[in-house]
């Protein structure tokens, strides 16, 4: 499926990840989602690769950027004009705003964290339901958004994530 376009299409395609993400994770043996990654990522290009240790992290920052799309999406439709990376952050530096989120849940176990993970999707859902097609898609129907549109913002933190996770957790089970 092409990158969203509607808001049919994105409610669609993240349903549709998060559910191939959520059946991958029921193949993972419970033994086996506390370990630590031991695939090669020397040749992978991103920081990303490095930064996550286990599944926990990987699961932990999909739930993150939740947060963010959720506490940027409340503020602003409240009148308060925030953008979507919390201050001192912004898009050259956001990763070290992901190593903050993997720092910050240290303790937080694997399970907790798909918990954590299926609430915010069923919250991120319900949130992306209440945006008309116009307000998702139509650069200049909310001001707030920049340049890009909300429903990029949505597509970003659902399913090009989602299939982001998919990717890095099968990359594992293929190692292990």
């Amino acid at each position: 499926m092409a990158r969203p376009t509607t808001k049919a299409d994105v409610e669609a395609l993240a349903t549709l990840k998060f559910n191939n993400l959520t059946a991958l994770l029921e193949t993972v043996p419970d033994s086996q989602k506390e370990h630590p990654f031991t695939f090669d990522y020397s040749k992978e290009k991103g920081n990303h690769w490095e930064r996550d240790k286990n599944i926990r992290d990987v699961l932990i920052h999909l739930y993150e950027w939740h947060q963010l799309l959720l506490n940027w999406t409340a503020k602003n439709t409240s009148g308060d004009t925030q953008p979507f990376l919390p201050v001192p952050y912004n898009w050259r530096t956001y990763g070290e705003l992901n190593i903050t989120f993997v720092q910050k849940h240290q303790k937080t176990s694997e399970k907790e964290a798909e918990t954590l993970l299926q609430e915010s999707h069923k919250q991120v859902m319900q949130e992306i339901s209440t945006f008309s097609n116009e307000e998702l898609f139509s650069k200049d129907a909310l001001s707030w958004t920049g340049g890009s549109t909300l429903g990029s913002y949505c597509v970003s933190v659902t399913s090009s994530h989602y299939d982001w996770a998919i990717k890095k957790i099968k990359k594992q089970l293929k190692a292990s």
